[in-house]
C-alpha cells in the first residue's frame, strides 16, 4: 500500500463549518453580488422616496389650499350667525313661551325665517340654517333652497329630531352647544354642525360633508385616488373609501406623508381644519406615483430583480452540482463516525469526481464494517472465555472446607449430620456444576444460597440465622449464578463469631430509574461490619486480590457483572448495624 503523504485536501476542511467549502463558496458569491444589489436597491428606493416626497408636497399644498377655502366659507357662516345673535331682537321673543303671547312669537319666528333665508343665498357651502327654542321645544329649519320644501321634508324632520336630542343631552351633561364645526351623522349622512346659544334659543347651521368635497372632485389624484373628510379620530365622513377589505388608515402627519393599505397602497396627505374637529385627507395610489418614475429608475429596478434572480439561480446550481453531493458525503461520514457502519452513499448521477469519491467511501465503509464485526466477535469469544474462567474459579472455593467438615463429623461418628451434610453438599455441587451458564433464575440462586447457609449452620450450630424475603414476581428474573452466595460466604467467613450469633437478611425489591426497572438485592448481617480500610477499597472499586486469595470472590462478582451488564449493574457497600451489600441488576435482562 502506498504511504499517505499527509497532503491536506479540500475534504479535510469540511470538518469545520466556518472553514467548509460550502460556506466559502456562498460567502464569495454574496460578497460579489450583495454590494451591487444593495446599491441598486438603495438607488431604487431613494428614487421612489424622492418622487413620493415631491407628489406629497404638491398634493399637500393643494389640500392645504382647499382646506383654507373651506375654513373661509365656514368662517363666513360663523360671522353671519354671530351678527344675528348680536342684533336681531327676535331671539329675545323666541325665549318666551308661545302660550303667553302667541302673535309676537310667530312674527319673530317669521322674521328670523326671512333673515336666515336671505342670508343662505350667499352661503355657497350651506345646507341648512336652524333655530331651536328650548322653552317652546320648537325647531325651525331653513334650507338653502327654499323653493323645494317637499323634496327635503323628510330630511328636515330627521335633522330636527336628531339635533333636539343632541341639544338636550349636551344641556343635561352641562356641555356648551357646538362651539366649533363638529361632525354629526344624521340618517346615514355626515354634516358639520355649528350652533350659538342666546338665552334658551339655539341658532346654528348645517353643512353637508359631500358638498364641501365638490370642488376637490375636479382634482386629478390618479386612478382610484380620492379626497375625503375625516373626523378627529381619522374616520371618514364620506361613504366612498377605496378597496374592498383593504385596511386603509387615514392618519397623517403635517408636512409629511404616510403609506397605508396593502394592495394597493395609498399615499396619505392631509390638513386639519382651524374651524372645527375635522380634516381634509387625500389618498393617492402609490402605483400611479411610481409610474411617474424616470425610465432609468425603472431599468435600475429591473436590474436589481434580475441580479437577485441570478443569485438565486446560481445558488441553486451550486447546490445541485457541488453542495448537494458534498452534503451527502458529509452526512454518511457523520453516521460512520457515530458508529453506524451500515452508512452508504446512494448511487446518483453526478460528476465523475463525486462518483469516484462515493465508490471509494462505500468500499472503505464496507471494509470497516466487516473488520468491526470480526473484532467484535473475537471480543465476545474472549469475554465468554474469561467469564467461564471466573465461574470455574469460584467452584473449588468451598470444596476444601466441606471435606474438612465431613472429616471431623466422621471422627465424632455423627452419622445423622453426615447424611444431612452429604445431601446438602450434593445439592450444592449439583448447582455448581450447572452454574457454568451465564444466568440462572433468581429462585434457584436463592435456593442454592439457602442450602449453602444450611451447610454452614451444621458447621456453626446455634450461631448462624438467616431470613430471605422476596416477592414471587421477582423469582423468575435471570441473575448471574453465585452472585448472592458469594457475599453470604464472605459474611460467614469474616462476621461469624462463636461468642455471639449472627443473622443474615436477604431482601429483594424493585427500583425505578431513568434507564428502566432494576431489582435490588440487599444482603445485610449483624456482624462487625467492614473494616474502614477495606470499606474504602471496596467503595473505590480497588482490586482486593492477594496471594492468599482473600476476597477474590468480591472481585470475581464485580468482574462478571461488568462483562455481562457493562455499566447497567453496580454494587454498593456500607456499614450500619453490620455490613450491608446492595446489588442492582437490570430486571428481565439477559445480558449484554
Amino acid at each position: 500500500m502506498m504511504p499517505y503523504n499527509g497532503k491536506r485536501t479540500i475534504w479535510t476542511k469540511l470538518r469545520s463549518g466556518a472553514n467548509s467549502l460550502r460556506f466559502k463558496l456562498m460567502v464569495g458569491l454574496f460578497v460579489v453580488m450583495l454590494p451591487v444589489c444593495a446599491l441598486l436597491i438603495y438607488s431604487n428606493y431613494y428614487s421612489m422616496d424622492v418622487v413620493r416626497n415631491q407628489v406629497a408636497q404638491s398634493n399637500g399644498n393643494l389640500v392645504s389650499l382647499y382646506m383654507r377655502q373651506i375654513d373661509r366659507n365656514l368662517e363666513e357662516i360663523d360671522k353671519y350667525l354671530l351678527d344675528i345673535v348680536a342684533r336681531d331682537t327676535g331671539l329675545l321673543t323666541m325665549e318666551r313661551s308661545a302660550g303667553q303671547d302667541d302673535d309676537p312669537y310667530h312674527l319673530a319666528k317669521l322674521g328670523l325665517w326671512n333673515t336666515l333665508n336671505d342670508g343662505s343665498v350667499n352661503m355657497s357651502v350651506l345646507d341648512y340654517f336652524f333655530l331651536y327654542s328650548a322653552v317652546n321645544r320648537d325647531f325651525m329649519i331653513v334650507p338653502k333652497n327654499a323653493q323645494e320644501p317637499y323634496a327635503i321634508y323628510v330630511e328636515k324632520q330627521r335633522i330636527a329630531a336628531e339635533l333636539t336630542v343632541a341639544f338636550r343631552e349636551r344641556e343635561a351633561d352641562g356641555l356648551p352647544p357646538f362651539e366649533a364645526w363638529t361632525p354629526i351623522r344624521i340618517d346615514g349622512k355626515y354634516f358639520l354642525v355649528r350652533a350659538f346659544k342666546s338665552g334658551q334659543v339655539y341658532l346654528g347651521a348645517l353643512v353637508g360633508a359631500e358638498h364641501l368635497m365638490v370642488p376637490l372632485n375636479f382634482v386629478d389624484l390618479g386612478d382610484n385616488g380620492l379626497s375625503l373628510l375625516a373626523d378627529d379620530g381619522f374616520l371618514p365622513l364620506t361613504p366612498a373609501m377605496p378597496g374592498d377589505g383593504n385596511p386603509i388608515a387615514l392618519r397623517f402627519e403635517r408636512n409629511a406623508y404616510t403609506l397605508t393599505g396593502i394592495d394597493p397602497k395609498y399615499l396619505v396627505v392631509g390638513e386639519k381644519s382651524d374651524k372645527g374637529a375635522f380634516s381634509l385627507v387625500a389618498l393617492i395610489p402609490d402605483s400611479s406615483i411610481l409610474q411617474q418614475l424616470p425610465f432609468l429608475q425603472r431599468i435600475i429596478q429591473w436590474m436589481t430583480w434580475g441580479l437577485l434572480l441570478y443569485v438565486a439561480v446560481a445558488l441553486l446550481m451550486l447546490r445541485k452540482v457541488v453542495l448537494a453531493p458534498i452534503n451527502r458525503i458529509m452526512s454518511e461520514m457523520r453516521k460512520l463516525r457515530q458508529g453506524f457502519f451500515e452508512a452508504r452513499i446512494a448511487s446518483r448521477r453526478t460528476s465523475n469526481e463525486f462518483m469516484l469519491m462515493n465508490e471509494t467511501f462505500n468500499t472503505m465503509a464496507s471494509e470497516i464494517q466487516q473488520l468491526k464485526i470480526d473484532i467484535y466477535e473475537e471480543q465476545l469469544q474472549s469475554q465468554k472465555a474469561e467469564l467461564k474462567h471466573l465461574q470455574l474459579q469460584v467452584n473449588p472455593h468451598f470444596f476444601l472446607n466441606s471435606l474438612n467438615m465431613v472429616y471431623y463429623l466422621s471422627r465424632e461418628r455423627n452419622y445423622a449430620l453426615i447424611e444431612e451434610l452429604s445431601m446438602s453438599l450434593v445439592h450444592y455441587f449439583r448447582f455448581m456444576f450447572r452454574s457454568e451458564s451465564e444466568f440462572v433464575p433468581l429462585r434457584d440462586e436463592l435456593t442454592h444460597t439457602e442450602n449453602y447457609i444450611r451447610i454452614q449452620q451444621v458447621r456453626f450450630p446455634d450461631t448462624l440465622a438467616c431470613r430471605i424475603e422476596a416477592d414471587d414476581r421477582f423469582l423468575a428474573c435471570p441473575v448471574p449464578p453465585l452472585v448472592i452466595q458469594t457475599f453470604v460466604e464472605n459474611t460467614i467467613k469474616h462476621a461469624i463469631d462463636l461468642d455471639r450469633p449472627v443473622r443474615i437478611d436477604i431482601g429483594i425489591r424493585e427500583e425505578e430509574t431513568g434507564g428502566g426497572e432494576r431489582i435490588v438485592i440487599r444482603i445485610a448481617d449483624t456482624g462487625g461490619g467492614f473494616p474502614d480500610d477495606v470499606l474504602i477499597q471496596l467503595q473505590g472499586e480497588r482490586s482486593m486480590r492477594n496471594g492468599e486469595g482473600e476476597r477474590i470472590g468480591i472481585w470475581n462478582v464485580r468482574r462478571r457483572l461488568r462483562l455481562i451488564y457493562r455499566d447497567q449493574a453496580d454494587i454498593s457497600f456500607r456499614n450500619e448495624q453490620g455490613a450491608i451489600v446492595e446489588i442492582r441488576l437490570p430486571a428481565h435482562e439477559t445480558g449484554a
